[in-house]
This record gives C-alpha cells, structure tokens and sequence, in this order.
C-alpha cells in the first residue's frame, strides 16, 4: 500500500493505494503555514479514522502546485510513515510540446499520466478547481498546451464582492436557463455558462486539430458541471490519484 498525496491551492487529497485499487481518500485544506508536526498530527488522525497503519505504508509519493508547503508535509510523511516520499517533478517521460516544459504544473503531469494510461488520445483534460484548466494531448500523445482561467467559485466570489447587490451562492443548477431571480440568474451563469464555455472549448480545440476528442474531467467541481454539457465528458474524481499510483510504480520500478 502507498500513500498518494495531491496538494492543490485549496485543498490536499490524500490516497491510500493497494495494488492499484484505491482503499482510502480524504481531503484536507492547503495550509503552507502549518508545521510538519501539525501536519503529522492530522495525518496520523486522518489514518487513525479509517483504521490505517500508517506503518503499513510500503511507500509515498506527493503531487504539488504549492511548494512552500512541500518541505513540511515531506517531514510530516516521513514523521508518521518512516518512508521517504517521491516527489513529482519535470515531464516523468511525457512528450510535451509546449514553450517551456518546466512550466508544466505536477498536476497537469500526474493527470496526463493517467489519461494516456486509460483512453486513446486525442485527449481534452479538464481540472476545474481553484483554477479551471483546459489542456489538449494530441493523437500523437504529445502535451499541446491550452486555456487556464479563474475557477468558477473564484469568479463567484469576486462578482459577489464587487457587486454590492449581488450574493454569495452555492453552486446549484437552477430550474431553467433564464433565472427568473438573482440568486437563479447568478447559479444560470455559474453552472450552464461554465457548461456552455467547455463545449464551446472543445469544438474550438476538435477544430484547430481537425479531430473529435475524448474529453476527461476532474476537480472537485467538474462533477457540478460536466453533466450539463452537450459534449460526453468523461468525470473521474480519482483521475490525480490514479496518475500518482503509475508514477510511483514507475520510479519504484526504476529503483529496485
């Protein structure tokens, strides 16, 4: 069994992984400022939870867009598990054909490890988290590049903290697509405007290549989304977790 963590700018999530099954995954919120003591004590009460050994770990490995919180929660891992945790880092041998590799973010990484694994490209992967990311691998297998832009709570927040008369909401798909009252107009822009921006994405990208995609999404919102599409998305919650299992099988492979 290892340990797959996922560190996002809002939240981190945790993985236990057996034989490529996932037993386990929970969440907690990105802290840099947290100690790796503090980090430890909420792990080994996360395991204790869900009756996990932390001991048991033969393993781990850690994804992060948040580097300050990096060296504290490789302690915390090593505190808690005895094991040295692998960390993501460059291409991990994908085919990348962007300006600048090194400015592939772990997550996009991890997460096209993990589609290239389980359908044939061409292939339209979609994070919506505190960002919403939209990234194109070709027939070919090779990381095109694409779109990053605000996360939809992000962009719901700053409309609510500009607009005097406008609210904060919670993400719920009204009725009809003509809100007949703010909070429904505000949730009509938020779920079927984000909807209708990733259709209208992927029939732009399926027109620069000349192709029809696949379409993969993931992200805590993604699931609140996607089933408003036009387009088939294919949602999966664990698609980070599952692209850590085959890196660390990979690097361990690579050590043995």
């Amino acid at each position: 069994m290892i340990l797959a963590v996922d560190v996002g700018n809002t939240n981190i999530v945790l993985g236990c992984i057996e034989n490529g099954k996932i037993i386990f995954s929970g969440r907690l919120t990105t802290d840099a400022q947290k100690t790796d003591m503090e980090l430890a004590v909420i792990l080994n009460n996360i395991f204790s939870l869900n009756n996990i050994n932390p001991l048991g770990f033969e393993g781990a490995i850690i994804s992060s867009v948040v580097p300050p919180i990096n060296k504290a929660l490789k302690s915390a891992i090593k505190l808690i598990t005895g094991k040295d945790a692998y960390e993501v880092h460059g291409c991990e041998d994908l085919k990348v054909a962007i300006d600048d590799p090194n400015q592939l973010g772990n997550d996009l990484v991890v997460g096209a490890v993990a589609v290239l694994d389980e359908f044939k490209p061409p292939i339209v992967l979609i994070d919506m988290g505190t960002a919403t990311t939209i990234f194109v691998i070709d027939k070919d297998g090779r990381y095109l590049g694409g779109s990053i832009m605000p996360g939809i709570m992000i962009s719901q927040k700053a409309l609510s903290s500009v607009a005097s008369l406008l609210p904060s909401i919670s993400l719920d798909a009204p009725k009809s697509v003509i809100g007949a009252n703010t909070v429904d107009s505000m949730n009509s822009g938020a779920v079927f405007g984000n909807a209708s921006m990733l259709d209208g994405m992927i029939d732009r990208i399926e027109s620069e290549l000349g192709e029809k995609v696949t379409a993969v999404s993931t992200g805590g919102l993604s699931r609140f989304i996607t089933s408003h599409c036009r387009h088939e998305i294919i949602y999966d919650e664990d698609l980070l977790l599952k692209g850590l299992w085959l890196i660390y099988q990979k690097h361990a492979a690579q050590n043995r």
